[in-house]
């Protein structure tokens, strides 16, 4: 076949698709050449060539319609596409068109590609549309093609954490942490490309499903020293403006993550924050900023600042209250060997004694104990709670809440040996979590039906079960993603007995029903507190 590059454009690769004759005898015409398909129409504005394969999910476009002059009709699902631009009418994926000349008799394409710079471009406009409308599919075939470009992959979470961070109104999701995590997968499938791309876009559509519709909630710009005292302070006191201006002025300074960490930790962990969920994104953040790099790290600063902010005191609730005077009371205990028997079925006030009661022991060892204590949980949970109906808000437990007992432990392990002086923050918060799900656990549990004796083989098994979850929601697969990689991390600090607890644990987990709606019980509830009114 003949081929030509004019010198008008060296970049440009022409080829002979049809003639003219075969255009007016059959219209439209496919034209085939490596690899590719392009649909030649013959319209009241000329002739022009597009991609023959719709964009949203791949039929052929020359059994679509033509109307309008320059309108193509894809019949499977009726997108229509502007022939003259490719721009989808819908909103949609564009339609990839080329340019067309006549010569003769002859009908001429060309075949190459943009330039980089100007591809790299288009798919990061259409990534953008696509995030905007949380197109899940669509942001698939975008990401696709970043990564066919010979672009860095990883661009596209970046810039989903800038087209995000000012639109969480109270900072911090599941999103951003779920980021981190699925970044860990995508390391260690870097052979597998369809696990790559899902870690990817499960990343970036669970942000863009965060902020879906949601405006913009923007920082302070103001700008002021950092003052370690002073931001703390600005924290306890729920001061976002305060808080964001000193970070604004650390970064001007030069600061980076690891002068921030201790900080952050120290925050996190100055109350029971948010069920714990300030520790976990303190963590996921330094991953985020080892990966990603220093392009993210402010805005994720400024997220998890305004998270910290927002976040809920638990200890200040009567459930918890005992917290502070357990605290008080750090290192004045007798059990120099405690067990994770002691915490078996013990409510939060009798958990704090018993953590307080061996405070003087080595702190890593009441953190082993713990944790295996909140694995137990796990693994006992009381499943027929969930179709109870009749119960009080504050029985309104589930799976995801004991999840927490080990992805907090995760976080506390992490940041407490880096900063030994809030072990008894970390422990005492740990034992919270153990007394809160107490309650809601059996009497016994079946460790050999939930295990094949082989930690390593276990998690193996679990974590090739989350790369094809098969959650519709993001809350869910992030925490059976969250939860599998916190006890992989665990287990290959302990023994091959305790290990098995926690896959045990977390096999049941993956492998249980999850109820997520609570309809007749919402209904009873609800019903119970407007008589109230």
């Amino acid at each position: 076949m003949k081929s030509l590059q004019p010198a008008k454009n060296p970049a440009a690769v022409w080829v002979q698709a049809a003639s003219l004759t075969a255009l007016k005898n059959k219209n439209p015409v496919v034209f085939r050449h490596c690899g590719k398909q392009v649909a030649l129409f013959q319209t009241g504005n000329g002739i022009h060539a597009c991609n023959n394969r719709c964009p949203h999910e791949g039929y052929p476009l020359a059994e679509g319609n033509l109307s309008n002059g320059c309108t193509l009709t894809c019949n499977w699902h009726n997108w229509k596409f502007d022939l003259m631009t490719g721009t989808n009418l819908y909103g949609g994926d564009q339609l990839r068109i080329y340019p067309v000349e006549t010569r003769g008799d002859e009908i001429w394409i060309d075949v190459s590609d943009p330039p980089y710079e100007d591809h790299y471009k288009t798919v990061i406009e259409n990534l953008k549309m696509a995030f905007e409308d949380h197109g899940y599919d669509r942001l698939a075939r975008e990401i696709a093609r970043l990564i066919r470009l010979g672009g860095d992959p990883l661009d596209g979470l970046r810039l989903a954490i800038q087209w995000s961070y000012q639109k969480m109104e109270f900072g911090w999701t599941h999103a951003y942490a779920g980021m981190a995590d699925w970044l860990v997968l995508f390391d260690q499938y870097h052979d597998d490309e369809e696990v790559k791309l899902v870690c990817l876009l499960e990343s970036v559509a669970h942000t863009a499903f965060d902020v879906l519709r949601e405006k913009d909630y923007p920082f302070t710009e103001r700008v002021r020293p950092f003052d370690a005292t002073g931001f703390l302070r600005a924290i306890e006191e729920e001061n976002e403006d305060s808080a964001v201006s000193m970070v604004r002025g650390g970064m001007r300074d030069g600061m980076k993550f690891d002068d921030f960490e201790p900080l952050l930790t120290r925050a996190a962990l100055a109350h029971y924050n948010d069920f714990g969920h300030s520790l976990i994104y303190v963590t996921k953040l330094g991953t985020l900023a080892n990966r990603l790099g220093d392009a993210v790290l402010e805005p994720l600063l400024l997220s998890l600042v305004r998270e910290m902010v927002y976040a809920t005191r638990e200890e200040k609730i009567p459930e918890f209250r005992g917290y502070t005077h357990a605290l008080d009371r750090w290192g004045t205990g007798n059990n120099m060997n405690p067990m994770a028997g002691n915490w078996r079925r013990k409510g939060v006030r009798s958990a704090l004694e018993e953590a307080v009661d061996c405070s003087r022991a080595d702190p890593a060892v009441i953190y082993e104990k713990l944790l295996l204590a909140n694995a137990v949980n796990l693994l006992s949970f009381d499943i027929s709670r969930q179709d109870k109906v009749q119960v009080p808000v504050s029985d309104n437990v589930g799976w995801l809440n004991f999840t927490h007992g080990l992805t907090f432990s995760n976080a506390v392990r992490k940041q407490c040996t880096r900063f030994p002086e809030l072990w008894p923050q970390g422990l005492l918060q740990m034992a919270c979590f153990s007394g809160r799900n107490a309650a809601f656990t059996t009497t016994g549990y079946e460790l050999d039906r939930w295990t094949s004796g082989d930690p390593e083989r276990d998690i193996r098994n679990l974590t090739g079960r989350i790369v094809d979850h098969g959650q519709s929601e993001y809350i869910v697969s992030v925490h059976l993603l969250k939860t599998t990689l916190a006890v992989a991390e665990e287990a290959a600090n302990l023994a091959t007995g305790d290990a098995l607890l926690l896959t045990a644990a977390l096999t049941r987990f993956l492998h249980s029903p999850l109820k997520r709606k609570q309809t007749l019980r919402t209904a009873y509830q609800s019903i119970n507190f407007v008589r109230k009114d």
